[in-house]
């Protein structure tokens, strides 16, 4: 497989409103055509983490439709995660989106309670790996980092993992520390994107957003600014240190069975 450029979306968000989210983000990202192959979102970028049925999709619904629309004009696989309505219940649902519309899905493992986000969003059940250009990728989202028996990478499973996030500041040495603990664990690359601003209930984000390679070195780091940085992930240096560090044949085996 080719080596494979991934960009990180850190920005503020307006409250609720995908429109203008959308439109914001559209204009940013026009300047990654034809320059990048992965683009990551913020967790909820459409209407902040908010616990309400306010601009929630509904099927294919404008928010995705969007991401479509920007994944044909970027040529890129456009990632991040929405709000969605799926008969009486709502998901925190992350969409991979590729150039040619097609996507996959996941939806959030572990909800934050602390938040109350158990309250008013169903869990999902199902680890998903997205491949794309020889890489497979798995799709987390912000709180499924802090628990690692859902990231492990069994098998070799996949080449990089995705969490997109709304961590806010107070618990941003916890974000970047296990960003860099999932790489390393998993020998794999560590993408995680995070918001900045400050949200309706107060919450301050302080960015944060990482590119971890697969030793735990940052490989990019945004810190607080709102900014778009992109990156290459480099398919010779992860194998080349899977087979000099073949750590993972030697993990522990267990059955996640009470999904």
């Amino acid at each position: 497989m080719a080596n494979l450029r991934v960009s990180l979306v850190q920005t503020d968000l307006v409250w609720e409103d995908p429109s203008a989210n959308c439109a914001q983000l559209e204009e940013k990202l026009a300047v990654l055509a034809g320059l990048t192959d992965v683009i990551v979102l913020p967790e909820m970028f459409a209407t902040g983490f908010s616990m309400s049925p306010t601009g929630a999709e509904i099927g294919r619904g404008s928010a995705l439709q969007w991401m479509q629309i920007q994944a044909n004009r970027l040529g890129a696989l456009v990632v991040g995660s929405l709000k969605v309505k799926q008969q009486n219940a709502f998901f925190n649902r992350l969409y991979a989106v590729h150039p040619d519309g097609s996507f996959t899905s996941y939806d959030k493992r572990h909800l934050f309670r602390m938040g109350l986000e158990h309250e008013f969003y169903q869990s999902g059940d199902e680890q998903v790996i997205v491949s794309y250009k020889g890489w497979n990728v798995a799709l987390f989202i912000c709180y499924d980092l802090r628990f690692p028996v859902w990231s492990r990478n069994v098998g070799m499973a996949y080449d990089a993992a995705i969490y997109v996030a709304n961590w806010p500041a107070p618990r941003a040495n916890a974000w970047r520390t296990l960003l860099q603990a999932r790489a390393i664990e998993n020998i794999a690359y560590v993408v995680g994107v995070n918001r900045v601003g400050t949200d309706a209930n107060n919450l301050s984000y302080a960015g944060d957003s990482l590119l971890v390679d697969f030793k735990g070195g940052l490989q990019l780091d945004l810190q607080a600014e709102d900014q778009i940085l992109t990156s290459e992930l480099s398919a010779t240096e992860l194998a080349e240190f899977r087979a000099k560090f073949p750590a993972h044949l030697d993990a522990d085996s267990f059955n996640l069975s009470s999904l």
